[in-house]
């Protein structure tokens, strides 16, 4: 694969729509293309904000409601208009009956509840892509930063694992191609070796395809390489399984 394939796979890159040789060819490559690593970060923020384009239909208790209040309000009668002195139509009032104005109540009131729950999803929703949009940034400045340095190494089962290792910026990148999703109730947890068998919690994998990359939490000051093991969700502050993953960082 020649340097002008990898160019046009930024797209498929994203989706995870490549397979494994692919996704690490494309990976080193964007430790030393600018441009494409850039591309990256655009096509991963446009994913993400689509990703969270979703609609948030009317909850089931309001549709009852509404249903429940069709059958049992009794509709008016056609209003008609009647003549005064002159020939001036005037229209006939009707009292509104406190029944009535009560449910329009309730039913403002149930409306003002939905709007605000609407409310509160679609501020999450900026919130998370705000917080995606931060990370996609800090992963694409790892892998466009000028000293940059790239190791890839076999996983089980035939997965491939790439981490990208910036001194300037004291971060390090990792993702991994054909890894499995961990089992449910659990997560994929990254580690920074800072040797004598010391392992430093350096947070979960992202919460996409295994083959998202993750930036990992902290710095990597002197730690050696990283590892990644299998841990209940939300993590442990020690590892309590053998790691699945483990790399030496690249040296200059």
């Amino acid at each position: 694969m020649n340097t002008a394939d990898l160019h046009t796979l930024t797209g498929a890159y994203v989706l995870d729509a490549l397979d494994p040789g692919e996704r690490a060819a494309v990976e080193r490559h964007l430790a030393d293309c600018a441009s494409c690593a850039q591309e990256v970060r655009e096509f991963s923020e446009t994913v993400t904000r689509l990703g969270l384009a979703v609609a948030a239909p009317p909850s089931a208790a309001l549709r009852d409601e509404v249903l429940r209040r069709i059958a049992t309000v009794r509709q008016d009668p056609p209003t008609t208009a009647r003549t005064g002195r002159g020939g001036h139509v005037r229209p006939r009032w009707r009292p509104v009956p406190s029944w009535a104005l009560a449910a329009c109540l309730a039913g403002a009131v149930a409306l003002g509840g939905v709007a605000v729950a609407q409310y509160e999803q679609a501020e999450d929703a900026r919130q998370q892509a705000q917080r995606a949009r931060l990370a996609n940034d800090a992963v694409g400045a790892v892998l466009a930063a000028a000293d940059a340095r790239v190791a890839t190494a076999p996983l089980r089962d035939g997965a491939v694992g790439t981490v990208v290792v910036s001194d300037s910026r004291n971060q390090a990148v990792f993702a991994a191609s054909g890894l499995p999703a961990p089992p449910s109730g659990k997560v994929y947890q990254l580690w920074y070796n800072d040797g004598g068998g010391k392992m430093r919690p350096a947070g979960l994998m992202g919460s996409g395809t295994p083959a998202t990359a993750t930036l990992l939490d902290g710095p990597v000051d002197t730690a050696s390489g990283m590892g990644v093991t299998v841990e209940p969700a939300g993590g442990s502050p020690r590892p309590t399984s053998n790691p699945v993953a483990l790399l030496t960082f690249p040296t200059v």
